[in-house]
């Protein structure tokens, strides 16, 4: 439902001026009814002048009686041909001061991750201007050789989900188009859902890769069952020359 312009002045006015309930006010403005109950009591918007809703065609006074007759009653705006399709006005986001100078970076991160998205696209993501994007894809950018890509999501620019719903779009167009996409183009077209959903493929670490299988004898198990002797005291194991193959040299000799 639409809510009225300075809404909590309105509230102001409405509390100082009418016996309407806290919740029909707080339903009508967009307040919390605590907050309302605050107004009443003056602990809220103090210094905030009263915004006078039906000097300033918001709402009507038959509509004001009725909810004072009735605390069911729901509180409507009254109808203003001018202000249709005032909250679908498109344009770029607005996006605060503290954060614009982190815009290009987040560009350069969609244009190099993302390239299957518009410039309409991106415009709508970070909220940018399509010269400005321009720029950053032709590497034409005044600032261009000190721009880091950086993913707009951790920026704080935009929501995870309002990239996801891009990306997917995007896709889903390329594929009407009849373009095929190549393995990273599909890997980057996984949503965050689904790519935290997937189960971790073990790896083998980088520096014993290919050595699980290496042996240095051929079969470990041939090794095993060959005959070592019986060395389970020391006289066996420090076995010596018998003295008869002594005897038997020395005659020869």
């Amino acid at each position: 439902m639409a809510k009225p312009i300075m809404a909590k002045a309105t509230a102001v006015w409405l509390v100082d001026n009418t016996t309407i309930s806290f919740k029909q006010i707080a339903d009508f403005v967009g307040m919390h009814e605590l907050e309302v109950q605050g107004i009443a009591d003056g602990d809220v918007a103090q210094g905030v002048k009263g915004f006078d809703p039906v000097a300033n065609n918001q709402l009507t006074q038959d509509e004001i009686e009725a909810a004072q007759d009735s605390p069911t009653h729901v509180i409507k705006l009254k109808f203003n041909a001018a202000a249709q399709g005032e909250e679908k006005r498109r344009g770029p986001r607005y996006t605060p001061l503290s954060k614009r100078q982190d815009r290009p970076a987040s560009i350069y991160w969609l244009v190099k991750f993302h390239p299957e998205l518009t410039d309409g696209q991106i415009s709508k993501l970070v909220g940018t201007t399509k010269p400005t994007i321009q720029a950053i894809r032709d590497r034409t950018h005044w600032n261009i050789s000190n721009i880091q890509p950086i993913d707009p999501v951790a920026l704080g620019l935009c929501k995870q989900s309002e990239l996801d719903a891009a990306v997917q779009k995007a896709a889903a167009k390329k594929l009407a188009a009849g373009e095929v996409m190549n393995d990273d183009e599909r890997r980057k077209l996984v949503s965050t859902e689904q790519s935290l959903g997937m189960d971790s493929e073990p790896k083998i670490p980088t520096a014993i890769e290919g050595l699980e299988t290496f042996t240095l004898s051929g079969n470990p198990a041939d090794d095993e069952d060959e005959d070592k002797g019986d060395y389970s005291d020391a006289d066996s194991f420090f076995s010596l020359p018998d003295d008869d193959d002594d005897d038997e040299a020395d005659k020869k000799s």
